[in-house]
């Protein structure tokens, strides 16, 4: 599922006819904020206000091009972290793992990177594939989880993430992950609490651990990766050099694991 973001909400309102209309009211809120200091202090007259927003209008080009170039040099600079990223996935495989929950190939030859939120729909599609093409490549696939809770859509995917991590504490997390996904509809303190009983976690731990600072710092740690890869949305993954993301199919993943080798 995808995440809202600033630019996407302004290249949806954005159509060829109001593109200019909205970059112009951005640039009238930002000069709005840079005038703050002048109008607080009293220091800004009318004229100048209108003289600033008279040239918005005679100049709406300008500043569309402006904005056009800003955000293609973000884009120029996201790419060129997710460049050094990729490299250093392929050359540094256990530190990009990190403290990561894993499963498969313990020898680190293939890593195929998972970023995923518990409260999306597409993620838990997503885990069938994942499950038959793990079966069948197990020995040569590391698989690693990252959390990329979408908190902005889904008010469940931190909590949840936070009780994963806790579960990994004391060695659970994949089972923990599986009745999370299985049980997607049901998300909330009662069903945390009820998957820690099950899975007989000492339970005491479990509620400190998923309350704790350095489970924040872990969940954080895997969204500020996400943002340096330009991630946008869930299910993300990444395996050898390749980032795909989305519905993808065994024979999608197997495709990137054979490209990996040639």
């Amino acid at each position: 599922m995808r995440r809202s973001g600033f630019w996407q909400q302004v290249q949806a309102l954005a159509t060829p006819g109001k593109l200019i209309g909205v970059v112009v009211a951005i640039v009238c809120v930002l000069l709005g904020i840079w005038l703050f200091p002048l109008r607080a202090s009293g220091q800004i007259s009318p004229q100048l206000k209108e003289q600033v927003l008279q040239i918005i209008r005679e100049n709406p080009e300008a500043i569309l091009e402006s904005v056009r170039s800003y955000q293609k040099k973000q884009q120029q600079a996201q790419e060129e972290s997710r460049q050094a990223f990729l490299q250093n996935l392929k050359t540094n495989p256990k530190e990009v793992i990190g403290q990561s929950p894993i499963t498969g190939s313990k020898a680190v030859k293939t890593v195929l990177l998972e970023f995923s939120d518990f409260q999306c729909p597409f993620c838990a599609k997503a885990q069938a594939t994942l499950k038959e093409f793990m079966a069948k490549h197990q020995d040569q696939v590391t698989l690693t989880f990252k959390h990329f809770p979408l908190v902005s859509i889904h008010p469940e995917a931190m909590p949840a993430a936070k009780a994963a991590w806790a579960a990994g504490q004391q060695g659970k997390f994949w089972e923990y992950h599986d009745a999370l996904f299985n049980q997607q509809s049901q998300l909330g303190a009662a069903l945390y609490g009820e998957i820690a009983q099950t899975l007989k976690l000492d339970i005491a731990k479990f509620d400190r651990d998923r309350a704790s600072a350095a489970a924040t710092a872990a969940i954080e740690k895997d969204m500020a990766l996400a943002e340096q890869l330009g991630v946008d949305g869930t299910p993300f993954f990444v395996m050898n050099g390749k980032a795909f993301s989305g519905a993808v199919q065994v024979s999608d993943l197997e495709e990137v694991l054979a490209s990996t080798r040639q």
